[in-house]
């Protein structure tokens, strides 16, 4: 993610443009809003207070304001290094990566050792799939600020966009010194990999669903070091991962938790257990659905099918939107590109015989009540209270389309074919250049080509759900 500093504040003399930067640098952000905006009624052409206010801006995702008062600040004072590096900050969160490299190299040929620039020209490097190359700045900005937290994750990431998971999940250890993360929390001694007999093990969730699914899996292979392992996870996951790794203590985020030695951070599980893309467990599925509701849910499928006029050949899970996490501001951006509406996927409904059903919960969720034209969607999310509901559902289902949220991993966990649209800016997990993935073996990858172009992957893939289709009326 790019980097948003106190150190793109320029040193300033006017004594309320230093009071406006005092007040964004003690993270009093809606009160040095309202002094930006002082300071630019009384001189609306100070670069300074542009730059800064937009900056401001652009952290706070008002990208179109933040953008205009950028654009004056680098035409108003063109060598002003902060201000080119606040512009390519704000024109990577609107994707618009050409601009903004352009931008970061004004900036950096005022500044050669300009540290956010550095880094933040790798971070839209990467979002291009350059990592090579972006891997070049993130050096030169880590060798220039060793202990940024950001600027180390940033490498990390890169690192593991690219496949070099060795490195990169060793250097992802500092993210709990950045911006995405911020401190682990954890309490008591923690865990190196090292063996653990006789010893307790605490594993703390991470993250959103989606990470604590994707992780879990290799619970049972540090397990194998040692004794007992203690999990804590969020209460809507705790029955499913109970039944899944039974061999394992689960207790929620709310227990407390029993008497234990040792403890770690399920994200860091792969760095501690030596992970490289040749030896990810369990591609193959992991998670268990529950017996008992996976045949209740089969006979509310059947009837269904029996009030639709005609059998149809597949049915097809569907979510179009994640979580917006409006409390984490990089998260909620985040989620705004791999978004999309339910009419976005208006696509899919010129394959005949499909029933879908909307998974889509949340929000988001209430799109289903008007699906596209022509497109058979039933919407039983109601009765869906936790993954354990959704993975009964899922595990009669013939298939997932879903956007980059945690029921790709819930559906793929659980060994079911996966068809994901996924961002231009794909997350690292999902390597650069590839339609398939060592994670899943049965999850396929549809990426947009450009940013914001969700057409292109949806034509593919309705290209492809109709030969599917096809096959299996055949088969039938």
């Amino acid at each position: 993610m790019a980097q948003h500093s106190s150190s793109d504040l320029p040193l300033v003399s006017d004594l309320q443009t230093m009071d406006a930067v005092a007040l964004q640098q003690a993270n009093r952000l809606q009160d040095a809003v309202v002094a930006y905006q002082a300071v630019l009624r009384r001189n609306p052409d100070d670069a300074c207070a542009l730059s800064n206010y937009g900056g401001l801006l652009c952290s706070l995702g008002e990208f179109r304001a933040a953008q205009e008062l950028l654009d004056r600040a680098v035409r108003l004072k063109p060598d002003m290094a902060d201000a080119w590096s606040n512009y390519g900050n704000v024109l990577y969160e609107q994707q618009d990566y050409a601009g903004a490299i352009d931008a970061f190299k004004q900036c950096l040929t005022l500044q050669p050792q300009h540290g956010l620039a550095l880094s933040n020209l790798g971070v839209v490097l990467d979002c291009q799939g350059r990592h090579a190359l972006a891997q070049n700045f993130h050096a030169a900005a880590i060798q220039l600020e060793p202990d940024n937290g950001q600027s180390r994750t940033n490498y990390a990431l890169s690192l593991l966009a690219q496949g070099r998971y060795a490195e990169g999940f060793e250097a992802y250890e500092w993210r709990w010194n950045s911006n995405i993360i911020g401190k682990h929390n954890l309490q008591g001694t923690l865990w190196k990999g090292e063996t653990f007999v006789g010893k307790t093990l605490l594993v703390h969730t991470e993250g959103g669903f989606g990470d604590m699914l994707h992780f879990v899996r290799f619970i049972p292979f540090a397990a194998e070091r040692g004794g007992k392992i203690i999990v804590k996870v969020r209460k809507e996951l705790l029955t499913l991962l109970q039944r899944s790794f039974p061999e394992q203590l689960f207790i929620t985020v709310d227990d407390v938790p029993p008497p234990h030695e040792l403890e770690c951070s399920v994200g860091s599980l792969p760095y501690l257990l030596g992970t490289t893309l040749e030896t990810i467990p369990l591609a193959n599925g992991y998670l268990t659905a529950d017996p008992v509701r996976v045949a209740l849910w089969k006979d509310r499928l059947n009837k269904d099918v029996f009030f639709n006029a005609a059998k149809p050949t597949l049915s097809v899970g569907l979510v179009w939107a994640g979580s917006p996490h409006r409390e984490v501001r990089y998260v909620e951006f985040v989620d705004q590109r791999r978004s999309v509406s339910l009419q976005s996927l208006a696509p899919l409904a010129q394959v005949p015989n499909v029933l879908f059903y909307s998974l889509q919960v949340g929000e988001k969720g209430i799109q289903a009540k008007a699906p596209p034209a022509g497109m058979k969607l039933i919407n039983h999310t109601k009765l869906l209270h936790d993954f354990d509901d959704t993975a009964a559902l899922i595990s009669n289902l013939d298939m997932v389309i879903s956007v980059d949220t945690s029921v790709v991993h819930l559906a793929a966990g659980l060994g079911k074919p996966v068809w994901m649209l996924s961002r231009f800016d794909q997350c690292w997990r999902w390597l650069s250049g590839r339609t398939d993935t060592p994670w899943y073996d049965n999850l396929r990858i549809y990426q947009q080509p450009q940013p914001g172009d969700w057409n292109t992957p949806l034509q593919k893939m309705v290209s492809d759900l109709l030969d599917l289709e096809k096959n299996y009326a055949e088969k039938q």
